[in-house]
């Protein structure tokens, strides 16, 4: 991987037709994906890969996939016929992904963050038998680094913090780094749940509430500072957290 300590070293020469968004969960990938979903230059899909893992199967433009080659076929062939946009998270370890080497440099392959210790809280809350690979920031950065050595770029990562903080100036220069035109009026978006979600809407509740990037403080009973088990899941995530923090994307002004 070439050694940068900014994404935007490296704009594509080219629009991708598949552009993925991987994050470890509770990171505010689904807010992403929902503006996403005001877009009309393509077509979204949410958590194909965990949707697999959990549940056995999944759908991609109408067809059934119940394997991991599978899916990344069906991506691939929706692809053929308009862009494709899809985030996904890494409470699980996608071995086919990280093995089909053309599908890490076909795809622009990009990564959210958010701050371990909130993602912890936050996950805990919702699954109290979570495990420290659950919380997903190893087997990110292990994705991180396959996509950087198949394609010998850095991929772009956004801290969820400046999408909060700066949501026009980050989304824009994400659009610039993958290949999109920014659309601001995608900024904002209708309340509501959507039926992508209603197979675990407890995991989206945030989302469907949301209405554009904005911060909602929670306070958690158990969190890294009180609960032996998450501290301990704190430290060993958080090396992984601040080697991707390094490379986040720098929004412009």
């Amino acid at each position: 991987m070439k050694n940068s300590s900014r994404a935007s070293d490296s704009v594509p020469t080219e629009n991708p037709r598949i552009i993925a968004m991987w994050s470890a969960p509770r990171s505010r990938s689904t807010a992403f994906l929902r503006m996403m979903m005001e877009r009309e230059d393509l077509t979204t899909l949410h958590e194909p890969f965990s949707h697999l893992a959990d549940f056995g199967s999944t759908e991609v433009a109408g067809r059934t996939i119940d394997t991991e080659v599978g899916l990344i076929e069906a991506i691939r062939a929706l692809a053929g016929t308009t862009p494709v946009f899809f985030k996904d998270t890494t409470d699980f370890r996608f071995p086919a992904v990280l093995a089909d080497q053309r599908f890490l440099t076909e795809a622009r392959h990009t990564f959210i963050i958010r701050k371990p210790a909130e993602v912890i809280a936050s996950h805990y809350a919702l699954n109290p038998d979570v495990t420290a690979d659950d919380i997903g920031f190893g087997r990110l950065h292990e994705l991180f680094e396959a996509v950087g050595t198949a394609t010998g770029d850095v991929p772009v990562v956004v801290d969820s913090d400046d999408l909060l903080d700066r949501p026009a100036d980050t989304v824009r220069e994400y659009c610039a780094q993958v290949g999109l035109p920014f659309l601001p009026e995608t900024l904002h978006w209708a309340t509501g749940m959507r039926e992508e979600w209603r197979k675990a809407p407890q995991w989206h509740q945030d989302a469907g509430r949301s209405a554009g990037f904005t911060r909602a403080p929670r306070e958690y009973e158990f969190t890294v500072d009180n609960h032996p088990a998450l501290a301990d899941f704190h430290r060993r995530q958080l090396p992984y957290y601040e080697e991707l923090r390094r490379h986040r994307l720098s929004p412009r002004d």
